[in-house]
């Protein structure tokens, strides 16, 4: 396995900014007078969740920022624990970092939107709207592979003995049509070699609460910060048929989108529904 450091780092893609938990991996394009946004990835896949937004996003003429949460992509692997503290120190640092000083626009997808809501309930001076994509922090049925890898000791043993093959497995679940981005799967597996990816995901496995911020939302709701929600409507991670209806009486102004033909990775199989929503929704 690989360690990431400063020789490792010299011929990635991107841009690196030394925060106090460790280095983080992020991107940023458009305007320098843009409205800021800021794109807050998954559970385990990294910024690459943006490949198909980004640039239009950009284009549109925000000033956009992808990185990659700790544990993911080319970000340090820090020791455990991945809780929300340190995914909400980081994005806390890295707007520091990057000199935003004034209210930024979130987009969480999936347990980004976890990041991004408790985000905006931590620190509600700093985001001036939050979209969320598929988000978690919803009830949904655990698969056993889950409930095996919640078992300490159990779980450390699956991921060593299977883990990659366990993670890449896993990915075509994310999609409506899984076999049209052959890309997705390859830029995926970049990550892999790094040391500490697979400790980190278990350690956020056990750590974020990604079914249970039912009141996080409620209190977004309640203050009255602008909110978009999107879901592909063959979402099987998390159902926008089951969950969508909780965010909704969450968060009654929130305008919700259920996109037809998507499954939970809404945003990267289905850009051209996504994209203008978003545009749309940020610029105002």
């Amino acid at each position: 396995s690989l360690t990431l450091n400063p020789q490792t780092r010299a011929g990635l893609p991107g841009q690196f900014v030394a925060l106090p938990d460790g280095v983080t991996h992020f991107e940023i394009a458009g305007p320098e007078d843009g409205q800021p946004v800021i794109l807050i990835h998954g559970f385990s896949t990294p910024y690459m969740l943006w490949d198909r937004n980004f640039a239009a996003l950009a284009e549109a003429g925000l000033r956009v920022v992808r990185y990659d949460l700790f544990g993911r992509g080319y970000s340090d692997r820090p020791a455990p624990p991945y809780n929300p503290d340190r995914f909400d120190r980081q994005l806390d640092q890295l707007l520091d970092a990057l000199g935003f000083g004034g209210p930024v626009a979130l987009v969480g997808a999936s347990m980004g939107g976890a990041i991004a809501a408790t985000f905006a309930d931590r620190h509600p001076q700093r985001v001036r709207r939050l979209a969320l994509i598929g988000p978690a922090g919803f009830a949904v049925k655990p698969s056993l592979a889950t409930v095996a890898l919640f078992t300490p000791g159990v779980g450390e043993i699956v991921m060593a003995l299977g883990g990659n093959k366990i993670i890449l497995g896993g990915l075509p679940a994310d999609f409506h049509q899984p076999g049209r981005f052959p890309e997705y799967y390859t830029n995926y597996a970049v990550q892999l070699p790094y040391r500490g990816f697979k400790r980190a995901l278990l350690s956020t496995m056990r750590r974020m609460p990604l079914t249970t911020l039912g009141e996080t939302y409620a209190r977004i709701g309640r203050r009255g910060l602008p909110v978009l929600a999107i879901w592909g409507r063959e979402d099987a991670v998390i159902p926008a048929a089951s969950t969508a209806p909780k965010l909704q009486a969450a968060i009654p102004a929130a305008a919700l989108h259920v996109i037809d033909a998507a499954g939970h990775n809404v945003q990267y199989e289905r850009p051209e529904a996504v994209n203008p929503l978003l545009i749309d929704f940020l610029k105002e």
